[in-house]
């Protein structure tokens, strides 16, 4: 199992504001810790009246490189007048990283890495009106015309075969399958999987691009701008290279034939910024089922952090592996349909 993060234990409040501080934020002392299993993050209330987001990234996640070329796609995608809320450039006074011709985005002090931003307020899209699915659309399109321009060099390129294969070995060869459950869930992953590659091989070639990565519902903050409303992201943290399904699959639900209906309306938007090459709608359910076996694979590699038994106390039991088989042999099916 990974040991706890000795450097996320010792963040507490006090560091959080001298970090700030050692960049030129002087915060009044009002620290509000926001939901994140990745890293942690805090608001802060500043003197000056200003509020920010600091992120601070867990230790050995991302290399350097990796999250400042984030950070740059993040301010391209912002001088594009993409809505984004891209990192704010830091002020001198703690050990600030960037990449070749870009500002500091990146510091670190006491130990922590760390970027700063803008509060962004904002809810979940309501997918169910179209309207607001056409405006999505047109919003990764943006970000998609944006990040054809030139590839990620340093980020995560998506690979199915070879991330399917790695989430299988963290999950049996650390032990978290129980013995009660193994050989089912196993024959069910290595079947998915192969499905999983199948299908990539038969869209082969496959144009990628930078992505946002994680593009759910969740992701999305809808904020009240103008008559109906804007779409905005703020965190690029699983930024990686691939193909463009990956930032529309997961915001459509429902039978065959409702996400078919949502996917075409979220593409009427994309379209008009965008190309997209119809094969990879078939790419949707073996995209579905990377994320499940992916995540449970995320699980594992975290358990030795508290705040995962805390907030995911079923993973790990013979119930939650006997669910995963279950859903995995109906993703099987899906695949084949």
């Amino acid at each position: 199992m990974p040991a706890p993060l000795p450097g996320f234990r010792a963040l507490d409040p006090q560091q959080v504001l001298r970090c700030l501080d050692a960049v030129g934020l002087r915060g009044d002392g009002r620290v509000l810790q926001l939901n994140s299993y990745e890293n942690r993050v805090f608001q802060v209330f500043l003197e000056d009246g200003d509020v920010v987001v600091a992120k601070f990234y867990r230790p050995g996640r991302w290399t350097d490189a990796q999250i400042l070329e984030e950070h740059a796609y993040a301010l391209e995608l912002a001088a594009a007048e993409v809505p984004v809320v891209p990192p704010r450039v830091l002020g001198a006074g703690a050990d600030g990283l960037a990449l070749d011709g870009e500002p500091p985005t990146l510091a670190r002090f006491e130990g922590q890495r760390y970027a700063v931003a803008t509060r962004c307020a904002g809810r979940e899209p309501e997918l169910d009106d179209p309207q607001t699915l056409r405006q999505i659309g047109r919003f990764i399109g943006r970000m998609h015309a944006v990040g054809r321009a030139r590839p990620f060099l340093h980020r995560h390129r998506l690979d199915p075969r070879a991330d399917g294969r790695r989430a299988l070995a963290l999950l049996v060869e650390g032990g978290f399958v129980p013995d009660t459950q193994l050989a089912a869930w196993r024959s069910a992953c290595e079947l998915a999987l192969a499905a999983v590659a199948a299908a990539f091989d038969a869209a082969a070639p496959l144009a990628t691009l930078r992505l946002h990565g994680d593009c759910h519902p969740g992701n999305v903050l809808w904020r009240r701008d103008g008559a109906h409303g804007t779409p905005h992201v703020v965190d690029l943290d699983d930024a990686m290279q691939g193909p463009a399904v990956q930032d529309l699959w997961m915001l459509v639900s429902g039978d065959h034939r409702t996400m078919a209906q949502q996917l075409d309306t979220l593409l009427e938007g994309y379209g008009q910024f965008s190309e997209f090459d119809d094969r990879e709608r078939a790419l949707i359910e073996p995209l579905r089922t990377l994320r499940m076996v992916r995540h449970s694979a995320w699980l594992a590699e975290r358990w030795g952090d508290p705040t995962f038994p805390l907030n995911f106390p079923f993973f790990g039991s013979a119930a939650y592996w006997s669910q995963q088989t279950a859903q995995l042999r109906e993703q099987i099916d899906a695949m084949a349909g």
